[in-house]
């Protein structure tokens, strides 16, 4: 069984389809974050951002792995290095190019076939996986979507003013829904959860609930 989990920046779906997946007893797959290990090594190998074809045959070439919920590019583990600033700020120059998604679905389904998983991103259930039998798109209102992320930024000894937080996430977000392809949509069956107010166990039990139906 496929269940997707789609949504904005700072919906927190991440932390939900990790927990879906290990209350199920599913494997997860962290689709952002193989982007963003295609944008850092894109970085090291000193490829410029406007080289589309360069852009293209690495993302091609390059070798993802995981193991123990660790992402290892070219066989090196990179699962804290993808989150620093500078990958963040320069993954829409690889997540905008057409042929690199391409790409990374095609390597997305790879993972997935025969697998009972767990996948979360922004267009698993519209674009990557059309056919899974469960979708959720999980969202939040901007201002709390920017709140969550300014606490986490806030644990990890990084503290921005909210505006500027809710500034930069408004900008993804717009970008996000811009893509030619993967924009930023829920499927036209995915279930929408709409998080305000609610805490991270209430949503996980609501999304539970969800997989529960599609499986009978």
């Amino acid at each position: 069984m496929i269940v997707t989990i789609d949504g904005p920046a700072g919906a927190g779906k991440s932390s939900i389809a990790r927990k879906v997946a290990e209350r199920l007893g599913f494997e997860f797959l962290d689709t952002g974050a193989m982007y963003r290990a295609v944008t850092l090594g894109a970085i090291r190998a000193q490829i410029e951002f406007d080289d589309v074809d360069a852009l293209v045959d690495f993302a091609s070439g390059v070798q993802l792995k995981w193991k123990n919920s660790r992402i290892l590019l070219n066989g090196d583990d990179v699962t804290e290095e993808i989150r620093s600033p500078i990958v963040t700020s320069a993954i829409r120059h690889v997540a905008d190019l057409p042929a690199v998604r391409k790409q990374l679905s095609k390597e997305q389904r790879r993972i997935a076939k025969g697998r009972d998983i767990v996948t979360e991103g922004r267009d698993q259930g519209s674009e990557v996986f059309p056919d899974a039998e469960c979708k959720i798109f999980l969202t939040a209102s901007s201002e709390e979507r920017a709140r969550r992320r300014q606490e986490q930024l806030i644990e990890v000894g990084r503290h921005l003013p909210l505006e500027d937080v809710l500034r930069s996430q408004d900008a993804r977000d717009e970008e996000d829904r811009q893509r030619p392809i993967g924009s930023l949509r829920p499927a036209d069956d995915a279930v929408v959860i709409e998080s305000d107010g609610m805490t991270l166990d209430e949503v996980l039990e609501k999304a539970l609930a969800i997989v529960a139906q599609k499986q009978v």
